[in-house]
């Protein structure tokens, strides 16, 4: 149970650990040199034990040399900053490469989100996905910059001096771990208890995050319809919800835990009296007592560390299949060179499409020849909108065929195929940047000159130039700082700045107010009039 649960390897993949560090590439270097520095820091940690022994053994010998009690007490000191200084350079090191590790991890989920459907990505809340990629990558970071090294550490050191003990004498060793079965008793019960509540907080969380997100982006909609308080109480619940869930979880983990932290350090419960039996039976030396009292108790503080990353641990199977599942996403197969379009005649042969169990499109075929226009009229939900996508190749056809110059859609390369098409949709969307670099989204080494002749020919130059910075001016995230009628226009001098030969229009004047209707059908005739 517990997070043993979560370390079951996943199915056609291994475990999240053995998964990190296989995400760890050509940094492993840094991570191996980073697990040697946090063994030298260990080992400069439990080195002052020894150096007590020697001061006690000193004191047991009627030792009057100052001398030798101040170097002890100087090596000492020597130990604890080696100590410090090789902990901070273990842990800058694996830092380092983990950063890098978790940008070349997001990387390769957000390359993946644009090979698979586009309708597999919006399917998914905004808030999960985000999740996912900001703050789940994010919480990896413990496992390879900490677990890492520290866990090698923390283990490797014990066992050296957990050895040297049992050379020493073997009931003194099996006295000095004695504490430790009933400590991992202790804390196998805790994660065993506390597995249904941490599936618990996972859940909430979640939902605390898709309903922060929609209660933020649909802010506007909620006051014009009065629903504020009904939607914040919503907000409210799950915020409870998720805060309960973790107290709920640490209700049942504190107990056991604090018992496990408690015993398992008690080494001299059983290393004092044993010991004393031994050496009143001359079986051990008095040295040897003091050696094994001082060493055992240092023996265990490693391990009680390596229990602290129990959440991490934990985390990290969530994080696992969240993360993976991404990556395990069926792919659009597209060539891996780039097919030239010889022609924009377009062909659609007895093609079918299903949102999941539920079908649209029944069988429809059509030719648009290069150079026509060609109008889709039909209620809501007839299905304009998504041959758009097919043609685009958003999503595949369930059945049949769509042509590009006689080929094949599937036979075009992702960015071939993208350069034949423009889009002005009816729902705009601006990136959190300037005016000209909305315009020059497509072409992003455009001169200024060009955005300017294409936002004339948009019929957008003139409240452009009547902002505060002009084309410099920041549009606010999905161009929150203009109307929808400016928005609009900007986004058809995006699609005649990128000059592509084939254009779609999915009712780009749907939602336009009087005074801007005119404006924007003179720049949708600017936008086709050039076309072939």
């Amino acid at each position: 149970m517990g997070w043993f649960a979560y370390m079951k390897k996943a199915k056609n993949h291994s475990s999240p650990m053995a998964w990190v560090w296989g995400q760890t590439g050509r940094h492993k270097k840094q991570y191996v040199f980073s697990v040697v520095l946090a063994t030298i820091g260990v080992a400069f940690s439990l080195a002052p034990y020894f150096a007590v022994v020697g001061i006690v053994y000193g004191l047991m010998n009627e030792n009057t040399d100052l001398f030798f009690y101040l170097i002890s007490c100087l090596l000492m000191a020597v130990f604890w900053i080696g100590r410090v200084l090789f902990h901070a350079l273990s842990t800058g090191l694996s830092h380092r490469a983990t950063f890098a590790v978790l940008a070349e991890i997001r990387k390769k989920r957000l390359e993946k989100l644009a090979k698979i459907p586009l309708g597999a990505v919006l399917e998914q809340s905004s808030g999960a996905l985000k999740n996912t990629l900001i703050e789940r990558i994010d919480s990896i970071e413990t496992t390879p910059a900490h677990i890492v090294p520290e866990f090698t550490a923390n283990l490797l050191v014990p066992f050296f001096i957990m050895v040297y003990i049992f050379v020493l004498d073997w009931r003194m060793g099996l006295a000095s771990v004695a504490t430790m079965p009933i400590g991992m008793f202790c804390y196998a019960y805790m994660m065993k208890k506390s597995d249904r509540f941490y599936r618990h907080t996972i859940e909430a969380t979640k939902a605390l995050n898709d309903t922060a997100v929609e209660y933020i982006g649909g802010i506007q909609v909620i006051k014009v319809f009065g629903k504020t308080k009904s939607s914040y109480e919503r907000f409210v619940h799950e915020t409870n919800e998720a805060a309960h869930s973790y107290i709920d979880r640490m209700r049942v983990s504190i107990l056991p835990f604090t018992s496990a932290t408690v015993i398992m350090p008690a080494t001299l419960v059983f290393v004092l009296p044993i010991g004393a039996l031994l050496v009143k039976n001359q079986i051990l030396s008095a040295q040897n007592l003091i050696t094994v009292l001082i060493l055992s108790v240092g023996l265990i503080t490693p391990l009680i560390t390596l229990m602290s990353y129990s959440d991490d641990l934990m985390k990290m199977g969530t994080v696992f299949g969240e993360v993976q599942k991404i990556l395990d996403a069926p792919e659009m197969k597209r060539p891996a060179e780039a097919e030239p379009v010889k022609n924009n005649n377009i062909q659609l042969h007895d093609v079918h499409f299903a949102y999941h169990e539920k079908e649209v499109l029944h069988g429809v075929s059509l030719s648009v020849p290069e150079g026509s226009f060609i109008a889709l009229v039909g209620p809501s939900g007839g299905g304009k909108t998504t041959l758009i996508n097919l043609l685009a190749r958003f999503w595949d056809v369930g059945k049949g065929e769509i042509l590009l110059g006689g080929h094949s859609v599937k036979e075009y390369e992702m960015d071939s195929l993208m350069a034949n098409f423009s889009f002005v949709f009816q729902s705009v969307y601006l990136f959190h940047d300037t005016v000209a670099n909305n315009i020059r989204f497509g072409r992003t080494d455009t001169p200024i000159e060009e955005v300017v002749c294409a936002a004339k020919k948009a019929c957008c130059h003139d409240f452009i130039s009547a902002l505060p910075n002009g084309y410099d001016t920041v549009v606010g995230e999905g161009g929150a700082n203009l109307s929808g009628g400016e928005k609009q226009r900007i986004s058809i001098a995006r699609v005649i700045l990128k000059n592509a030969p084939i254009i779609f229009l999915d009712e780009a004047t749907a939602n336009i107010n009087p005074e801007n209707e005119n404006d924007l059908i003179h720049a949708i005739g600017r936008l086709t009039e050039e076309k072939p």
